[in-house]
């Protein structure tokens, strides 16, 4: 079968045949729009993430930029170089005509896996976990793109448990006008911006909204809105946020003043970029004063 896979794979141009590029080691964890798995790259015989994305779902999402010329993730994926995200080596599209993306291999637990199952891991590491999230977040910025999906299920805590990486580029956005124009409602509920919710324009602000959320959750294991499922549960966004001291009350003043600037329902009184909220928890060490 090999020799026949060798074949398949030179008259299929420069797609890729799956098996006679990967073997592949662990059975794919389905996502939203794509299957991961962990790989060996038959060519280095190194350890790899193989993503293949489905082909109906990702098709039906790039519709919704009718008569707009948007990158693939592939493509916005491979433009980062930092390390806080996770790196892309390679994309393209399979023999079976899906998108795939060949990238690091982190073996590792994202984070909402670890603040539902209340890991000690996260002990100690809270505020240093928030600010490499923040990290990653401005690099994608500062690239020109919205990420449109951050919450703790698209960070994964990397072996040394001191670090975490930025993944899932699959709802990501150029920063451009077109882009940013009123009714495409994507991401996760209940990290959701009010604008992006009740389908207003938006910006890179509804990243900064977003981080804003991730953090009041790492630190208290809660969310600010109630818990949800649909669209729905973002309804609630544009309301006041529960008092973060409830759950952590020796937070550190520094800290909670900056979540609460990212989570004002006016994109106008928000924290405006993600560097101003780094700027302000700057010399913060700790999740509680004292």
């Amino acid at each position: 079968m090999g020799f026949f896979n060798d074949i398949r794979a030179i008259f299929s141009g420069s797609k890729l045949h799956v098996p006679s590029r990967f073997a592949l080691l662990r059975a794919g964890i389905a996502g939203t729009m794509s299957k991961f798995y962990m790989a060996r790259d038959l060519r280095t015989n190194q350890i790899v993430g193989l993503k293949i994305l489905d082909r109906e779902k990702t098709r039906a999402f790039e519709a919704r930029f009718k008569g707009l010329v948007k990158p693939t993730e592939g493509e916005i994926a491979v433009q980062f170089d930092h390390p806080r995200i996770i790196r892309t080596f390679e994309h393209g599209v399979t023999t079976e005509n899906e998108q795939y993306l060949v990238m690091e291999f982190i073996d590792g637990a994202n984070l909402n896996a670890l603040l539902v199952s209340r890991d000690p891991a996260l002990d100690g590491r809270r505020v240093r976990l928030i600010r490499q999230a923040a990290e990653a977040l401005a690099a994608v910025h500062e690239q020109g793109f919205i990420h449109r999906d951050v919450c703790p299920r698209n960070f994964l805590l990397c072996e040394n448990q001191e670090d975490i990486k930025l993944i899932d580029f699959g709802l990501t956005i150029p920063a451009t006008r077109s882009f940013m124009l009123p009714g495409n409602r994507t991401g996760t509920p209940n990290y959701m911006a009010p604008e992006l919710v009740r389908r207003q324009p938006t910006d890179q602000r509804v990243d900064v909204f977003a981080l804003g959320v991730s953090a009041f959750e790492l630190l208290t294991g809660e969310l600010p809105w109630p818990r949800g499922t649909t669209g729905m549960a973002a309804m609630s966004h544009d309301q006041a946020p529960a008092d973060i001291r409830q759950y952590r009350p020796k937070v550190h003043p520094k800290l909670s003043k900056a979540i609460y600037s990212c989570l004002a329902a006016d994109p106008a009184k928000r924290c405006p970029t993600v560097e101003r909220f780094l700027w302000a928890i700057r010399g913060v060490e700790h999740e509680d004063e004292g």
